[in-house]
């Protein structure tokens, strides 16, 4: 499925010696933020001369296509965030447990989530108010899980609520991205709302033994469906072993998937999950996560009694307050290093 893009720009066999440079920035001049452009010709040299462009001028190639002798490739205008290093700072990433209830049991959820799963919803009103004042704290990036926010009915005003205060992240396995839901898809913010989807093999078997005969499949068609109405699309893996890891990065180097777009996790021994990383709190770098029961340590143990910091969610700057009393007081002990364990 072609992704869809704002403008069309014909090279023919122009390169970028022969005038095509000169057009794209001149239609650069006419799109915004987040827009696509898709330029469209005949020399697949060109697509080495925009890999080198994107670089320099800090846009993003995000799609190569060939049908025949005719190559499309597929522009991101404007910069991306840059990824964090390990020194990031506590609340500069902000997490929302949207619901716990979910079209999947996948057999290693870190926080069980299934389709009999209570929903505990955080709601739009509750959310809304946690927008406003993470904004005012100077969070820079807010991520919307589950479960499966997709589920519910509110998502759109929750992910507008979230983009409005930060760059949000929606995490979710694709599967609902039709009908209504598309539609809900359509009216967000490209330039502001980044679907993270799961897909954890470069093939069906493995990714079906965990999360579901025919995952895969409907997975895959939900990163197109994303990909074509314009958004940014994060691929995310959950591993059991290196080795997986390098099968999957392969896969991802198959796709021309940009590093800025991967995401390949360690399963975490929390949750379903019978084997897997194990991590206490004070191995864990905190990203403070917000659930219906109150703000947690990371993400990965959002419904932990080990990992919860207070059940009191308002006023957001005193549970960060409590998060890093927390933090320091980890920090007191000796040998111990926490560590980042990413989800995003």
């Amino acid at each position: 499925m072609a992704i869809r893009a704002d403008i069309e720009l014909d090279a023919g066999a122009k390169t970028f010696a022969s005038g095509l440079l000169v057009e794209l920035i001149a239609t650069l001049r006419r799109v915004r933020t987040g827009d696509l452009i898709a330029v469209i010709g005949f020399d697949r040299a060109v697509g080495t001369e925009l890999e080198a462009w994107c670089r320099f001028t800090r846009n993003s190639l995000v799609d190569v296509t060939i049908e025949g002798n005719r190559h499309r490739w597929v522009i991101r205008c404007g910069e991306m965030p840059e990824e964090f290093d390990v020194h990031r700072p506590l609340g500069s990433r902000l997490w929302l447990y949207t619901n716990f209830d979910c079209n999947l049991r996948c057999d290693y959820c870190c926080v069980r989530s299934s389709p009999k799963a209570p929903r505990r919803a955080l709601g739009a009103e509750r959310v809304r108010r946690i927008a406003s004042e993470a904004a005012a704290l100077g969070v820079g990036e807010i991520f919307v899980t589950g479960g499966e926010p997709f589920l519910l009915d509110d998502i759109g005003d929750i992910l507008t609520a979230c983009a409005a205060a930060a760059p949000t992240t929606v995490l979710t396995n694709g599967m609902l991205l039709v009908g209504r839901r598309r539609e809900i898809l359509r009216s967000l913010p490209r330039d502001r709302v980044t679907l993270q989807i799961s897909l954890d093999s470069p093939t069906p078997e493995r990714h079906d033994r965990h999360r579901g005969k025919g995952t895969w499949v409907k997975a895959w068609r939900g990163i197109e469906r994303a990909r074509a109405e314009g958004f940014r699309v994060r691929l995310a893996a959950t591993v059991a072993t290196e080795a997986e890891a390098t099968e999957f990065r392969k896969f991802l180097d198959s796709k021309q998937i940009n590093e800025q777009d991967r995401v390949i996790r360690r399963v975490a021994l929390r949750g379903f999950a019978t084997d897997g990383v194990a991590g206490a709190r004070a191995d864990l770098v905190p990203e403070i996560t917000i659930t219906a029961d109150g703000v947690f340590w990371h993400p990965v143990g959002a419904e932990d009694a080990d990992l919860l910091v207070t059940p009191d969610i308002f006023p957001l700057a005193d549970a960060f307050a409590a998060a890093r009393r927390a933090f320091e007081h980890e920090r007191a002990h000796p040998h111990r290093l926490a560590a980042i364990f990413n989800c995003a």
